[in-house]
């Protein structure tokens, strides 16, 4: 029976200068997105406004959901070389969008239970105030987007100068797109809560306000379990499905079959964004067959980067 390992790997590989640009933009985000969300709270408290008070809340979710991505940034960078993490940080990243998920979640009941309450109990409205600062709320919102969008395709260009892809590229940064996500469903209640003031201003609409509210916690609903969903199958290492698995079973079954080699057992996991570890057992009847040449066969797919083989020869 041979055994062997690959060298370590660490998060240190692919903590590039993609990574450090989503932190950048991730923390820039968070401090805009703070301020703004002071505003509409406000404004929705002083107006009467429970569309624009549910954007503001919505909207602190996200202050502190980008908080978290610029926090988990910062603490994969920092313990990237601790040898105590057995394949890297990049799960922190990942973990802070599982949270962020979570935390939006109770977000949008509370939303639904406040634009209820305010069904049963209308208050006026001052439309043109709180029109102005939903229009702001949007504005800004589209900045922070833009901001990481730009991080992301930094990202993508930084991957694309140090990694070549088979044919499926499912690695995006978990970590960027729970902060992007969060912008995006925060602009799309901002763009409720406008039809809903627009609505009660011209027509007199007053039922729409607290209805956009209760439409656009569903929204942050739907969302959220998405996210949920992506970033916990990552956790949970629910990866046997993905198309790197294929490729090993192709490698073992199509190169190596001449030895009647087969795979007692395989193992694939994720440690990266583009990066996968692989535990493998064969058994098989070619004397000559080693860890090294199995190893070989699957260097060609530059995203297991981490590989215990184990050969058990058949008399």
């Amino acid at each position: 029976m041979h055994t062997e390992n690959l060298p370590a790997w660490t998060h240190e590989h692919v903590f590039n200068a993609g990574s450090h640009a989503a932190e950048r933009g991730t923390r820039l985000v968070m401090w805009i997105t703070a301020a703004m969300m002071v505003v509409e709270i406000t404004a929705g408290w002083w107006f009467n406004s429970m569309a624009l008070l549910a954007d503001g809340w919505h909207m602190s979710s996200h202050a502190v959901a980008i908080g978290l991505s610029a926090f988990a940034y910062a603490a994969a960078r920092r313990y990237a070389s601790d040898s105590r993490f057995a394949f890297g940080t990049w799960k922190i990243e990942v973990l802070a969008g599982f949270a962020s998920a979570i935390f939006l979640l109770g977000v949008a009941a509370l939303m639904v239970f406040a634009s209820i309450e305010r069904m049963f109990s209308p208050q006026p409205i001052h439309y043109q105030e709180a029109m102005i600062i939903a229009v702001i709320g949007l504005v800004v919102n589209i900045a922070c987007a833009v901001i990481l969008n730009g991080a992301h395709d930094h990202e993508h260009h930084d991957n694309d100068a140090n990694t070549h892809h088979h044919g499926h590229d499912h690695h995006h940064d978990l970590n960027l797109k729970s902060a992007y996500l969060h912008v995006v469903a925060d602009a799309a209640t901002s763009v409720l809560a406008i039809a809903a003031l627009a609505g009660g201003w011209f027509f007199g609409w007053s039922w729409m306000d607290p209805v956009m509210g209760i439409i656009g916690a569903g929204l942050v609903a739907v969302w959220a379990k998405g996210l949920i969903a992506e970033t916990g199958k990552v956790l949970l290492d629910r990866e046997m499905d993905h198309p790197v698995v294929d490729e090993i079973r192709e490698v073992i079954e199509a190169d190596l079959a001449r030895g009647e080699t087969r795979i007692a057992d395989l193992h694939v996991w994720r440690v990266g964004k583009r990066a996968y570890s692989c535990a493998l057992s064969l058994v098989t009847h070619d004397a000559t067959l080693t860890a090294q040449h199995v190893r070989e066969r699957l260097a060609r797919h530059e995203e297991i980067v981490h590989t215990t083989i184990e050969i058990q020869q058949c008399h």
